[in-house]
C-alpha cells in the first residue's frame, strides 16, 4: 500500500480545470471565433483594402477604427469571464487536506494529491480524489456520505471501511500493513465499482483478499458527513467519476445572433450585386472590377458593423434589467450573450430534488383503516401513546387492540423500522442521518409524537418515551434493507423489557398489498394519497415465537453460506417464513415539500407551449408522486410508465404503443432509457418529443446531458435546463440556456448555469417578460440598424447613377462618421427600452410566449420588407434633393444629409410602442446635436443657405414624403391584422 513517487507520476494530476483558455491560446482562439462571425470578417477585408491606393476611398481610421472598438469589447469580456473561471478553479485546486507518510502527517493542497497516497478526511470536509474507505472513527466502522453535487440525491450514502484495517488500534498501524489495492480502469458509472485488498494476515501469514464495492468508495466532491475517516486515493483529476461526468463548456451563440450572421450573408449579395450593376450600366469601361471592388467598399455601410456593437450593449441592458429585478431578486446574468435566448425557448428541462421540492419532508397523514389522523389531529395520537404505555406498565391493556393499542404499535413500528442513526452535536440536540428523506422524516415524526430515538448501532435501538423519560431497549436481530428490486425494508427486534421477538416491514404498497392480511381499505387509501402527491408506505408487523424465530435463524444462515444465488436464497427465505399474512399496522402520507410557486410556475410554462421534461436521480414512485402533486401532470392526463426493459423487442414495442399515446405523460427509469438511446435513439427522441411531459427516472448526469443534446440535434428547438446540484452542471451546459437554482445542494450549478435564480418561479418573470423584452428589442434593433445601412447606401447609388456610375462617396470624412454614431446612434438604440405589452398583461397570459418562438419577430419577411422600405426611402430623398433643388446643386450634401438624418429620427418615432423618457431625451439631443454640429463643420454645411426659409420647407416635404407613406401603411395595417397582444391591451 505504500505506493514510490515514480509509480504515483504515472497517473494524471489532481487539478481541476474550468478554463476555457490559457496565456498562449487567449489570443489566437478568440481571434479565430471573433472572425468566423461574417461581420468581422467581411469588415476586416474592408478595412485591410484600404491599403491598396487603387481601392482607398476616405481615411483609414473610418474603417479600422469602429472594428477594432467592436473586438476589444469582445476580447475584454471574455478575458474577464475566463479570469473569474481561473479564480474559481484556484480556490478549489488549493484547499488544504492531511497526508499520512511514513514520515508523520502534513498538509498537501488538493492539486498535489496523487494516487496511492492516503489522507485524512474530517467530518464536513469535501473529498477532493475518488478513494477506498480504509477506517473510520465510528466505532461501527461505517460512515455517511453526501453525494448531492454528484447524483442530486441530498440523502445520505452509507459508507463501509475495510474490516481487517477498522480492527486495527490506531490510523498509524496503516502504515505497517503490507498489501495492495486492486481497482478497475477509471469509468463514468458512479453507482458501480469492482476492486479487492490483498493483504498477508499477521496471525497465519496467509493471503487474504477482501472484496471492494462501491459501498467503500468516497467519490470526488462528496462530502463526509459523520466522523474522520482515512482515505486510499484510487483515481484523480480527470480520472475521477466526477470530472468525467462532467463536459467542458463551449461557447454559446444565440438563435438571433445566427439569425443576423444569415442575414448578413444576403447583405453581402445585395452588395455585391449592387456593385457589379453599377459598374455593368456602365458598360463594364476600363478596369471594371476595380471599380466593382470599390463600389463595394462604398456600399460597405450595408452591412454594419455597428449592428455587433449596438446588440452587444443592447444585451448588457438587458442582463442589467434582469439583475435589477426586485421580483427576482439576486439574480445573476452568467452568460450576456443569451438574454434573447430567454424568448425562444420550446422545452424545458428540470431536475426534481432542490428544484422543483424544497427537499423538506413532513408526514402529513397517518391511516389505520378505521381511523384516520392528520396533521390537525395528531394531538390525539399523542395522548393515545402516553396511554398504551401505562397500559403496559400496568398490564391493564390485557389482550383487547383498544385503539391505543394499535396507534402505539404503528408509531412503535414506525421508530424501529428504518436505517436512521441518531447523532448528538455540542449542545446535546438530538440530529438524523440516513440514507433517505423519508426515513428521517417519519422518526422526526415518532419523535414529535412523543417517542424518541435516542441511540442506534449495529445491534441495538434505544428509543425514550418523552411523557415519562424512560428508555426502552431492543436488540437488532436481522435487518434486510431497502432496494429497489424489494421496494420494502424490514427488521427483526426484540424487546428487551418483554423479550417479545417482532418482524417490522414497511415499503411500497404495489408489493405490501399481497404481503399482508386481507383487508378493504389499503388500496383505495392509496389511490387517495398519491392523488394528494403524498409518498405513500405500509406499515406491517409479524409476531415471532422463540420457535418461529430460530427456525428462520437457521434456514437464512443456510442461505447466508451458500457460494451460488446466496442473495436470491436469502430473499427466498424471508418471503416464505417471514412475508405472509402479515397484520396490517397502517399507513403514512409523506409530503416532499414543494417550492414556492412550482404549480403555478408550470402550468404558466404549459399555457407558454413549453413542453416540459423532469430529470431526475430519484425512483419512480417518487418521481411520479412529485410530477402529480407539482401539477407537471394535469388533472385529466393519464401516465404511461415505462420500466425494467431488458431487451431492445421490447423497446421497440414500447416506442410503438407510445405513438398512440402522444396526450400522454411518460414516465420512464434510467436503464429503459439507456436502451431507447442505444438502439432506437431517433425514434424515441421523435415520439418523445411529442409528448407535453416526460420524466426520466434514475438518470445518471451524463444521461441528462445527452437527452438535452438530442433534442436539440433532432427538434432543432431552444432548450433551457433548470437544476441546483452538481450533478446538473453537464446538462446545463449543454442547453441553449442554463439556468442554476443556488439552494441546498450548493453553488456548483449556479457558477456553471448562464443564469443564477434563487427558486424555481422565478423562471416564470424570466421567461414571459425578460426573454420577451429581449428577443423582440434585439429583433427592432438589428432591423433598424440594418435599415440604417442600407438607405445611405441607396442614397448612394442613385447618385453615383446619375453621375455616370462613377464609384465617388456622396459623403464622406466626419458625415459617414457621426452618421452612425452621434447623428443616430443614441435614439435607434433607445429601442432598448421599448416594450409592446405591459409587464402584467405578458404575465397574466403567457400564451402571448408561443407567438415569439416561431421567431416571427427577426425573419426573412421582415428583412425584404425593411429592404423595401430602404429603397423606397432611399431613393425618394435622393431624387427630391436633386429635383428640389436644382439651382442650388452645391449644396446637395447638406440638403440630402439633413432630410436623411430627420427622416432617421422620425422613423424611430413611429416605431416606439411605450415612450420612455430617455427616448425623448434621445431624440431631442440628437436634433440639437446635430443642428450645433452644422456650424462646427462648414466644408459640408453653408450656414448661410441653411438658415433660409427655402431650406427648410423643402427639407421638411422631403422627409415628410419618405416617411409619412410608411405610417399611412402602418395604422392600415393594424387595423385590418391587428398583432395578438393588441386585442388584450
Amino acid at each position: 500500500m505504500d505506493v514510490v513517487d515514480k509509480e504515483k507520476k504515472k497517473y494524471t494530476a489532481n487539478m481541476i480545470v474550468n478554463q476555457k483558455y490559457n496565456v498562449f491560446t487567449f489570443i489566437p482562439v478568440v481571434l479565430f471565433e471573433q472572425f468566423t462571425v461574417f461581420f468581422n470578417l467581411y469588415f476586416l477585408l474592408v478595412a485591410l483594402s484600404q491599403f491598396i491606393p487603387a481601392l482607398k476611398i476616405g481615411y483609414i481610421l473610418t474603417y479600422f477604427g469602429p472594428l477594432c472598438f467592436v473586438l476589444l469589447i469582445t476580447i475584454s469580456k471574455e478575458a474577464y469571464d475566463d479570469y473569474q473561471r481561473y479564480k474559481r478553479d484556484k480556490e478549489a485546486n488549493s484547499q488544504l487536506y492531511r497526508i499520512i507518510t511514513q514520515t508523520g502527517t502534513h498538509d498537501i493542497p488538493s492539486s498535489k494529491i496523487r494516487v496511492g497516497d492516503k489522507i485524512e478526511i474530517m467530518k464536513d470536509q469535501r473529498i477532493p480524489a475518488d478513494m477506498i474507505l480504509l477506517r473510520t472513527t465510528e466505532e461501527t466502522g461505517a460512515s455517511f456520505i453526501r453525494t448531492d453535487q454528484l447524483d442530486g440525491e441530498t440523502d445520505w450514502k452509507l459508507r463501509l471501511a475495510i474490516p481487517s484495517l477498522q480492527r486495527l488500534e490506531s490510523n498509524e498501524d496503516i502504515l505497517q500493513c503490507k498489501g495492495h489495492i486492486y481497482a478497475d480502469a477509471p469509468e463514468k458509472d458512479i453507482h458501480n465499482f469492482t476492486g479487492t485488498f490483498t493483504h498477508i494476515k499477521e496471525e497465519t501469514g496467509e493471503e487474504q483478499v477482501e472484496p471492494l464495492g462501491i459501498e467503500n468508495t468516497l467519490w470526488m466532491n462528496t462530502v463526509l458527513a459523520s466522523g474522520s475517516v482515512i482515505g486510499f486515493v484510487i483515481y484523480t483529476g480527470k480520472d475521477t467519476r466526477a470530472v468525467m461526468n462532467t463536459s467542458h463548456p463551449k461557447t454559446k451563440v444565440g438563435l438571433i445572433d445566427e439569425e443576423i450572421n444569415r442575414l448578413a450573408k444576403i447583405l453581402f449579395l445585395v452588395t455585391l450585386g449592387l456593385s457589379v450593376i453599377m459598374v455593368g450600366l456602365n458598360g463594364f469601361r476600363g478596369l471594371w472590377y476595380i471599380y466593382v471592388f470599390r463600389f463595394l467598399i462604398l456600399f460597405s455601410s450595408i452591412i454594419p458593423i455597428s449592428l455587433r456593437v449596438n446588440l452587444d450593449m443592447g444585451k448588457t441592458v438587458y442582463a442589467r434589467q434582469i439583475e435589477k429585478d426586485h421580483d427576482i431578486a439576486d439574480t445573476i446574468v452568467r452568460t450576456s450573450q443569451l438574454p434573447e435566448e430567454l424568448g425562444r425557448i420550446e422545452y424545458l428541462l428540470s431536475d426534481k430534488t432542490g428544484t422543483l421540492t424544497q427537499n423538506d419532508m413532513e408526514l402529513k397523514k397517518l391511516h389505520m383503516g378505521t381511523m384516520s389522523y392528520g396533521l390537525d389531529t395528531m394531538d390525539e395520537i399523542q395522548s393515545h401513546l402516553v396511554s398504551a404505555f401505562e397500559q403496559d406498565a400496568t398490564g391493564k391493556g390485557g389482550n383487547r387492540r383498544n385503539i391505543s393499542m394499535r396507534v402505539k404499535d404503528i408509531v412503535q413500528a414506525l421508530a424501529l423500522c428504518h436505517n436512521v442513526t441518531p447523532s448528538k452535536n455540542k449542545d446535546g440536540v438530538i440530529s438524523y442521518q440516513a440514507a433517505s428523506p423519508d426515513e428521517i422524516a417519519i422518526v422526526k415524526w415518532t419523535e414529535l409524537m412523543g417517542l424518541t430515538l435516542v441511540a442506534r448501532d449495529v445491534n441495538t435501538i434505544q428509543l425514550r418515551l418523552s411523557e415519562t423519560g424512560k428508555v426502552y431497549h431492543y436488540e437488532v436481530l436481522h435487518l434486510f434493507p431497502f432496494t429497489s428490486d424489494t421496494k420494502r425494508m424490514g427488521i427483526i427486534v426484540k424487546n428487551k423489557q418483554t423479550n417479545e421477538i417482532v418482524f417490522y416491514e414497511k415499503g411500497a404498497d404495489s408489493v405490501m398489498t399481497k404481503i399482508v392480511q386481507e383487508n378493504d381499505w389499503l388500496d383505495e387509501e392509496c389511490d387517495n394519497m398519491a392523488r394528494e402527491g403524498l409518498r405513500t408506505l405500509v406499515i406491517a408487523k409479524k409476531s415471532l415465537s422463540d420457535e418461529s424465530y430460530s427456525e428462520f435463524k437457521e434456514k437464512y444462515h443456510e442461505a447466508e453460506i451458500s457460494l451460488h444465488d446466496r442473495n436470491q436464497l436469502k430473499r427466498s427465505v424471508v418471503e416464505t417464513v417471514l412475508e405472509s399474512d402479515l397484520e396490517l399496522l397502517g399507513l403514512t402520507g409523506v409530503e416532499d415539500k414543494l417550492q414556492d410557486g412550482v404549480k403555478n410556475t408550470l402550468e404558466q410554462m404549459r399555457n407558454a407551449g413549453l413542453k416540459v421534461w423532469m430529470l431526475t436521480g430519484d425512483k419512480i414512485e417518487t418521481a411520479t408522486c412529485i410530477a402529480v402533486s407539482s401539477k407537471l401532470v394535469s388533472r385529466n392526463q393519464s401516465i404511461h410508465s415505462i420500466s425494467r426493459l431488458k431487451t431492445h423487442m421490447e423497446v421497440m414495442d414500447e416506442i410503438d404503443l407510445l405513438r398512440t399515446k402522444t396526450d400522454n405523460c411518460l414516465i420512464i427509469d434510467g436503464e429503459s432509457l439507456q436502451l431507447c438511446l442505444d438502439y432506437y435513439t431517433e425514434g424515441f427522441i421523435e415520439v418523445a418529443s411529442l409528448l407535453p411531459v416526460v420524466v426520466c427516472c434514475r438518470c445518471s448526469p451524463t444521461q441528462k446531458a445527452d437527452i438535452t443534446r438530442l433534442i436539440r440535434e433532432y427538434t432543432k428547438k431552444r432548450v433551457l435546463c433548470i437544476g441546483d446540484g452538481g450533478n446538473d452542471v453537464s446538462m446545463i451546459q449543454a442547453a441553449d440556456v442554463g439556468v442554476g437554482i443556488v439552494g441546498k445542494e450548493g453553488r456548483q450549478a449556479s457558477l456553471a448555469a448562464d443564469f443564477s435564480i434563487t427558486q424555481f418561479s422565478h423562471l416564470t418573470k424570466l421567461l414571459l417578460w425578460h426573454g420577451r423584452n429581449s428577443y423582440k428589442r434585439s429583433a427592432k434593433l438589428s432591423q433598424f440598424v440594418i435599415h440604417r445601412g442600407l438607405i445611405i447606401s441607396v442614397m448612394q447609388a442613385v447618385f453615383s447613377a446619375l453621375f455616370y456610375f462613377a464609384p465617388i462617396a456622396l459623403f464622406q470624412g466626419m458625415l459617414i462618421v457621426g452618421y452612425a454614431t452621434l447623428y443616430t446612434m443614441a435614439p435607434v438604440f433607445s429601442l432598448v427600452l421599448d416594450q409592446d405589452v405591459s409587464e402584467d398583461i405578458a404575465m397574466m397570459y403567457p400564451e402571448l410566449y408561443k407567438d415569439l418562438t416561431k421567431g416571427r419577430s427577426l425573419s426573412y419577411r421582415t428583412f425584404f420588407t425593411w429592404l423595401l422600405i430602404s429603397v423606397y426611402q432611399g431613393g425618394a430623398i435622393m431624387i427630391l434633393s436633386i429635383l428640389l433643388f436644382e439651382d442650388e446643386f452645391i449644396h446637395i450634401v447638406a440638403i440630402s444629409f439633413t432630410a436623411l438624418i430627420f427622416n432617421e429620427l422620425l422613423m424611430v418615432a413611429l416605431e416606439i410602442n411605450t415612450w420612455h423618457r430617455i427616448m425623448i431625451i434621445a431624440e431631442i439631443v440628437t436634433f440639437l446635436i446635430y443642428f450645433g454640429s452644422m456650424w462646427l463643420l462648414p466644408t459640408y454645411f453653408d450656414m448661410t443657405f441653411i438658415l433660409t426659409e427655402r431650406f427648410a420647407w423643402k427639407v421638411v416635404v422631403i422627409t415628410a414624403v419618405s416617411s409619412c407613406p410608411l405610417y399611412i401603411v402602418k395604422i392600415i395595417k393594424r387595423r385590418i391584422a391587428p398583432p395578438s397582444y393588441t386585442k388584450l391591451t
